[in-house]
Formats: C-alpha cells, structure tokens, sequence
C-alpha cells in the first residue's frame, strides 16, 4: 500500500460528502491507496494454468467489487463442472502468450490501456503498444509494397495494401479504405488473390495413435490420405471449442489449422486430453506461407510446380507435399475466399522466397495482393462463418450450423452425448445471413436485431459484400423465424435499417467455383 495523498483528491472527496453528508460525521476511518492492476486488454487473467495441473489463476481484477462476483463465479464453474456457463474467453489467461510477460510489452500495453480507459476505440482503429513485435519473414517487402498492419497474438497481419502516402481513418462508418478494399475483393473473383497466411495456427500430430487420439478429441470425420476435412471440437457440454481445419498429409502426420490467437488456449486442451502414443507440437512460428486464389490461381500455381494440380490430380480438400520453385511446400487446396485457391505453407525461412515467386508469377494474371479486409467481405459473400463471432464457446454445433460437419457414425469423441440430444430436439436459435439496407455505414458485430420491435438477437460479424453489392451480417435468430424472406431491423451506428434473411452464401451459392 502507498500513504494516503487526501489533498490530490479533494475535490472527489468534497463531491463524496455532499452526496453522502454522513460523511462529515461519520469521517473516514481507514484509507486504502494501493495500485491498480491491469492487464494489456484490462480484463482479468482467469482460469487453468496450461503446463501446471490443478494451479489456478484469478488476478489482475482491476475493479474488484463489480468484477468479483462474476470472477469468483466462473472459477468456481471451470473447477467444478470443467466448463463455465458464458464463455470465459475475455478473461481466459490463455489469451496470452509468453511474449506478453516481457517487461516493455507490459510497461507499453497496460500505459496504453490506462491512458485510454475512457476514451473511444473505434472497429477500424490500431493501437501501436507492444507493436511490431512478430512479423513474418516477408514483412518488409509486404511493407515496402504497401502493406497496412493489423494485429493477431503479436504477430502483425496485413488488412489491405495502398498507395505509400495512405493513411485509414478510424471511423464507426466505412472508412477511406473501403474502395481499396473493393478493388482486392474484384481481383480476388477476376483474377488472382495473394494473402499471407502465415497468421493461423498449426499443430503436428504425430506417432502411433494420432489417429485415434483425434478421433475421439474431434467431433468430425478424419480425412483420408492426403485429404483435408473441416472438424469442429466440442467440450462434454456439447458445445463449441474449436472449427479446425484437419489435413492428413499421408505420412502418418497430421495438421491441425485453426485461429492464431487461440493457440495457446487450444494447445491447453490438447495438453490435458493426451494419450501416450501421440506427440502434439504448435509449428505455428516455424510454418509461414501464402494463399493464391481465383480463378487464374491454378495457372499461377502451375507455372512454379511440378506436380500436375490438374482437378483431376489435385481435386478440391485435397493435400501433399511439392516443390515450388526452389521452396519444398505443403500445399492444400481450399480457400476462405470461395474461390479455386490454395494454401501454400513452407518453412519461416522459405517465406520470403515463396513471396518473391508468387508475385513474380502472378504478375502475368494480373494478381493482386489482398489483406484481411478483403478476406472478411469475400467469406461473408460466402456466409463462412469465424472464430470469436459466429462459432464461440457458448454456442453449439446445432446454433451455428456446424453440425453439417460431425460424424454421427462414430461413438466415443468428446461431447457426442450432448451434441446427439440438440441434434433430436433442435436448437432454439439459428445463424443465419442478412442483406442490410444500410448507407454510408454496415454492422461489424453486437448490433441488435429487432422483429416487430422485439429484440430478438444481435449481428456476430458483418461488412459489406462488394462483389455481389449488398451491406451483409451474420446473426443468431430465434428458429421459428430463420425463413428466407423475413423481415427484421438492425440499428447501425444510431440509425434504424431495415434488413431481411437472404439465402446463405449469396456468392456462387452450390460452391462450383471452389471446385473448379
């Protein structure tokens, strides 16, 4: 504790007495004057210690008398029951990693949150704290061409790539950056889309019983070799603790691909279901790599391959190793974009390499490099949901719609028995897709849904769809309203817009264009 400082807050104390004349009778009998405790996001550090069995964190609680209860409550849930009612995300230690325990990171981001307490963040908006700290091996030269950076667990990932003077405006409406972005998303469907990927997460499962081991940790159907398949993971509840990518590259390892920002958190689950006969290494800082999709991307691929990625050799989900150019590459073809496209990932230290072929090679198709922006406004196109806004830990398979992905057939995974009762009885609520009759602004997420003027949900994510010229949101509905057609109302930025449940996927709808 530090000495009490009254006259620093006179003027506080004088509104105290008017407010509470007892006060001044009364007096103050002891004064507490110690420091805040802050994290870099202001959330408390919560939950299961990964690596330390039964060791438990519940700190950096800044306000302690309106955060305590909730804190307490869900501490008292994970340990008991293993999982908490709401989802604990914002609060889960796993949040961070390592890299935030350095002493300058902590000094920067916890200065900048203190002196921003108060102050408006908008969507669009990067904070600099503790930044850059990770960067992929073709940061400078994604720089040099124009990059703007966002960030994902340290690691900055590009949003959009613009002129070298341009800077993007905060704003809760579309930004200065929304015809740039327009420009990538067209190339994306015309010609050729380059992203770098390196921003995901990738864990290598290997040994005897690897196979197996994921059978009963994951609720879908494993893929065959040389194969990729989509695989939710579920907790005992039966609801959602992961949307993972799984690819068997037909070696005996497999790949686990999921959000960047949740390796920590999903490498803890890992941990304490493993079996012997199964090695589970995060590869995520050692793999980088890059997407390339449209419809020119199978040229552009082909002039730096050797392998025949014909449809025929190298149909849709499908994985194996090949040379590219001079990089030794694990290549999957799948896309988030809902293009033909393909998934590049070589060593770290190839990544630049990988770039410089890519551009070069593209430059004959009129390839464009896109960012995340645009990858955000082609999956909405696409009605592929996210982590963190569609699929979440308080949400389930039958909710989301991920249950099309669970394989029925097979007994014994993680949360099978509560999942087959949701899949009997059906879900009360239903994701479904918005055309929104916006303006100038779109929904981004937490918007409320209004029908007949009952708020029935709220916006998960949304943007604007610019290659099919609709303002689209994702959002949960009660089921017995989930119909093509139907009316509703979402408030954006104050302003009420009329808006309509639209057929998922209002781009390439049977998905023909991926399977090109």
């Amino acid at each position: 504790m530090i000495q009490e400082d009254i006259d620093r807050i006179s003027d506080e104390l004088e509104m105290a007495y008017k407010r509470y004349p007892v006060l001044e009778s009364v007096g103050v009998k002891t004064w507490v004057n110690g420091a805040f405790t802050f994290s870099p996001d202001g959330n408390p550090l919560v939950g299961p210690v990964r690596g330390l069995p039964n060791y438990w964190l519940a700190c950096g609680v800044m306000a302690g008398f309106l955060q305590g209860g909730g804190v307490g409550k869900t501490l008292a849930e994970w340990m008991i029951s293993g999982e908490t009612e709401a989802d604990a995300w914002p609060m889960d230690n796993a949040r961070y990693g390592s890299f935030t325990s350095n002493t300058e990171y902590i000094r920067q981001t916890t200065g900048q949150f203190y002196a921003r307490r108060f102050v408006m963040t908008y969507p669009n908006e990067q904070l600099w704290a503790g930044r850059p700290l990770k960067t992929a091996p073709a940061y400078t030269k994604m720089n040099e061409n124009g990059a703007l950076w966002g960030e994902s667990w340290g690691l900055e990932i590009p949003l959009l790539f613009a002129p070298k003077s341009f800077k993007e405006n905060p704003t809760l409406k579309r930004s200065n950056a929304f015809e740039l972005v327009g420009r990538e998303c067209k190339a994306a469907r015309e010609t050729a889309a380059i992203l770098d990927i390196t921003g995901f997460s990738r864990f290598r499962v290997s040994g005897e019983s690897a196979r197996s081991w994921l059978d009963r940790l994951l609720a879908g159907r494993l893929p065959a070799e040389n194969r990729v398949r989509l695989c939710p993971m579920l907790a005992p509840s039966g609801r959602l603790r992961g949307d993972l990518t799984v690819l068997n590259w037909g070696d005996g390892t497999f790949w686990i691909m999921g959000s960047y920002y949740l390796r920590a958190w999903h490498k803890r689950w890992f941990e304490d279901h493993l079996e012997n006969g199964v090695e589970v290494a995060d590869i995520s800082d050692a793999i980088a790599g890059f997407s390339v999709s449209g419809p020119k991307s199978r040229e552009i691929l082909a002039s730096l391959a050797r392998d025949d990625i014909s449809n025929d050799a190298m149909p849709f989900m499908s994985a194996k190793y090949m040379d590219i150019g001079l990089v030794r590459a694990s290549v999957a073809r799948l896309s988030v974009t809902g293009e033909l496209g393909y998934e590049i990932n070589c060593e770290a230290s190839h990544h630049q390499q990988l770039y410089d072929m890519l551009l070069d090679a593209g430059r004959r198709y009129e390839a464009a490099e896109i960012g995340y922006y645009a990858l955000n406004s082609l999956r909405l196109e696409k009605s592929f949901g996210i982590w963190n806004a569609e699929f979440m830990q308080a949400y389930t398979p039958g909710m989301t719609g991920l249950d099309r992905w669970i394989d029925w057939r097979k007994k014994g995974f993680i949360g099978r028995e509560s999942a087959l009762g949701e899949e009997r009885t059906g879900s009360s609520e239903t994701l479904v897709t918005l055309e929104i009759d916006a303006v100038d602004a779109d929904a981004s997420g937490y918007e409320p849904v209004w029908h007949q003027g009952k708020r029935v949900g709220f916006v998960t994510s949304g943007g604007y769809g610019h290659t099919v010229g609709k303002s689209l949101a994702m959002s949960f509905v009660p089921a017995s309203l989930a119909k093509v057609g139907a009316e509703f109302a979402c408030h954006i930025v104050g302003e009420e817009r009329g808006a309509r449940i639209i057929a998922n996927s209002p781009y390439d709808p049977k998905g023909v264009r991926m399977r090109a």
